[in-house]
């Protein structure tokens, strides 16, 4: 399905909707099924070559794709994994915290250096559990011989942490800096309050170190979030991030320095004086639950846990002008969207094993799907 039939298809849609409307009296969420609201359906696996190239993993959180097809990949009960040649190694367990505290927390985000063929710098966001729980990142070096990590570095710690709204997505964005998706740990207020580091979306140098151009002369780059997930640069150098919303209401957001995204004072397509709206959202009928996104050709793709749907927002400048809902049920929960760095490829994570999902055969697992698959006629 190419552009031009999914734009003609969303507009016959919402056409139908107004005369059924208009007609009947009828409310809409009595002519959808939740997960149906407002997205075409896409492609499903049986459409596209998919590819297995990793399973039976323990609840992945994030991969990496390296060169020469080496995959690091975070699982959130504590293990750094490299996986090559399809064969898991353990690089790092982390075991700072016990089971019981783990809830949606644990070994979460990771990103590698833009220079990491030189640095081998790898960064990791963890909770630990010190004179309290709280989320941390560190930096490493991989030792690709011996397979282990070295030299750990606290880039940045003291992030409020709780059994949900832990954020976690970590990413170099094309400004070489690291951003860093934080969130409210359960206190909504925090949020909105710019001297606490929960709620946010933080950027920092390499080293951990403020910018000089950080909008308030802080970690903080923008507020006012309440669980970012995923993290993606477009074409045109826009940073888009994911967010778990409240009451269903989920949002695409187009991030720039210094907003504030409104949580927990306006949620979904509220609007409130200097304060911004997503870009998208889901309704009150449905829920993405949306992770890891991706951006490539002009779309935004993003994870959908709950929604079990790998999500396509078409875009023109910071709007969406169609949206597409590709494998429905196909992988069950899907947790990180990564695209390769020959970009001919997106990886997708399941999260099947997290005690929310229909456990499979060989879950959890990584997909790789073909991106000209998307753009098919």
């Amino acid at each position: 399905m190419n552009r031009r039939t999914i734009a003609i298809a969303v507009g016959a849609t919402a056409v139908l909707l107004v005369s059924l409307v208009a007609v009947f009296g009828l409310p809409l969420h009595l002519l959808f099924t939740p997960t149906e609201t407002g997205a075409v359906a896409g492609l499903a696996d049986d459409d596209v070559e998919s590819e297995v190239v990793a399973e039976d993993l323990d609840v992945p959180w994030e991969v990496r794709v390296l060169e020469d097809d080496r995959y690091l990949v975070t699982e959130r009960t504590g293990d750094l994994l490299l996986i090559e040649d399809g064969e898991r190694h353990v690089l790092e367990r982390f075991d700072e915290l016990d089971e019981p505290l783990l809830g949606e927390g644990g070994l979460l985000g990771i990103a590698a250096h833009p220079d990491f063929a030189e640095n081998r710098y790898v960064y990791v966001y963890q909770t630990v559990d010190r004179e309290s729980v709280e989320n941390t990142v560190r930096r490493f070096e991989v030792d690709f011989e011996d397979r282990e990590l070295e030299n750990e570095t606290t880039i940045i710690d003291g992030i409020p942490s709780d059994r949900i709204h832990n954020g976690g997505r970590i990413a170099f964005g094309p400004d070489d800096r690291l951003y860093v998706t934080t969130g409210d740990a359960s206190e909504s207020e925090l949020a909105q309050d710019r001297d606490s580091l929960a709620g946010k979306i933080l950027r920092l140098e390499d080293d951990g170190s403020i910018p000089d151009d950080n909008p308030f002369g802080t970690e903080v780059y923008s507020y006012g979030h309440r669980n970012p997930q995923g993290l993606t640069w477009d074409d045109e150098g826009r940073l888009w991030a994911t967010e778990h919303g409240s009451s269903a209401r989920d949002e695409l957001n187009v991030i720039e320095s210094g907003r504030n995204y409104g949580w927990p004072t306006i949620t979904g397509p509220e609007t409130q004086p200097e304060m911004e709206s997503p870009a998208f959202h889901s309704t009150q009928y449905e829920t993405w639950a949306p992770a890891g996104a991706a951006a490539h050709d002009g779309s935004v793709f993003f994870a959908g846990l709950r929604g079990e749907r790998l999500y396509e927002a078409q875009t023109t400048g910071g709007g969406v002008t169609a949206f597409v809902a590709h494998f429905a049920g196909d992988f069950g929960r899907i947790r990180a969207v990564t695209l390769g760095p020959d970009r001919e490829y997106l990886y997708l994570t399941t999260s099947n094993t997290d005690g929310r999902g229909e456990e499979r055969a060989n879950d959890d697992r990584i997909v790789r799907v073909p991106v000209d698959a998307f753009r098919a006629d």
